[in-house]
């Protein structure tokens, strides 16, 4: 059975290559370390998830980003700095290495800062983390700790749920960043025109 951590025993799952659950200011998601391969691969297997879809990041600060050796372009800042954070997943351009850890064949990587403190410090102290949500691919995403049960109970594969409350937030927007005009991959909380408005 899926066990319901707290903030030191999802850190010491994380550490030991583990996915786990998480509240995000959206959905629940389902997390991996980026330093960990096997985790990562371990996350595209628990969803079920088609292994042409790169992964998002979450982060806690643009310096976690930059110390990934992203080039954060002056209109990544203006985005982050309006909407992080929030809502709001940026694609950009980033090491072929990098890219290729959440299985990107593009050479370029979504981050967002989410606005959840608890999410936040957990992500502070492990690190980056490949965040998608908590759902088998295609169907409805987990909005509780109840649902991630229901969903991932029985999954050996899960290590754990960090308990976070209900969350019933819209899913983030996805603003591509990598040629020179915007484009938004995937509609959600923030309006394309906010996103216009930001960068002009």
């Amino acid at each position: 059975m899926v066990r319901v951590l707290d903030l030191e025993s999802a850190l010491a799952a994380l550490a030991a290559g583990r996915v786990i659950a998480v509240p995000t200011d959206t959905v629940y998601g389902v997390a991996a370390s980026i330093e960990s391969p096997s985790a990562v691969a371990a996350l595209f297997e628990l969803k079920h998830r088609p292994r042409s879809l790169a992964l998002p990041v979450l982060v806690d600060s643009v310096d976690q980003i930059v110390a990934l050796g992203v080039d954060w372009t002056p209109p990544a800042q203006r985005l982050s700095s309006n909407f992080w954070p929030g809502a709001l997943t940026i694609v950009v351009r980033t090491p072929d290495e990098l890219a290729r850890r959440v299985r990107s064949d593009s050479s370029s990587v979504g981050f967002r800062i989410p606005d959840l403190a608890l999410l936040r410090e957990l992500i502070k102290l492990s690190g980056p983390l490949a965040v998608t949500s908590a759902n088998r691919h295609a169907e409805p995403p987990c909005q509780s700790v109840a649902d991630v049960l229901e969903v991932f109970g029985e999954s050996i594969d899960l290590g754990g749920v960090l308990d976070g409350g209900e969350c019933d937030g819209t899913v983030s927007t996805v603003v591509d960043l990598t040629t020179s005009e915007f484009r938004v991959l995937r509609s959600g909380a923030i309006g394309e025109d906010a996103i216009g408005g930001a960068l002009h």
